[in-house]
């Protein structure tokens, strides 16, 4: 077994990594061990590969919103009106300074998340 170095490797690990799930193997056997190895690998190689996007600062929120059990209802307090939440979630309104300091204020959602445009840091 060697370090994932580059996409094919990444490709025979994954295969392997499937087969590997899908087999019987006691705890403690070489095939769990190897397993578990492999697994290690791919986390390493991914990480260093993948690129995950930024989300949109709409799905900053309507993440926040979910974790907390919130309802779109319950940011009229933070943007404004109904009609106004309903625009920022739907991207059609960016977010003001205000509202994204409101949000982080009341909610605990970090403005690097939604601050939006050209804003200086």
């Amino acid at each position: 077994m060697k370090r994932i170095r580059n996409s094919e490797d990444h490709e025979k690990a994954l295969k392997r990594l499937a087969e590997l799930m899908t087999a019987d193997s006691e705890g403690g056997s070489k095939e769990e061990m190897e397993l578990g190895l492999l697994a290690s690998f791919v986390e390493d190689y991914e990480k260093r590969t993948v690129m995950i996007p930024a989300p949109t600062p709409a799905e900053a929120i309507r993440f926040r919103l979910e974790q907390a059990g919130l309802k779109q209802r319950d940011l009229i307090p933070f943007i404004g009106s109904k009609s106004r939440v309903s625009e920022v979630l739907s991207g059609k309104r960016e977010l003001t300074p205000e509202m994204v300091y409101k949000l982080h204020a009341g909610l605990g959602i970090r403005a690097a998340m939604v601050k939006a445009g050209n804003w200086p840091d």
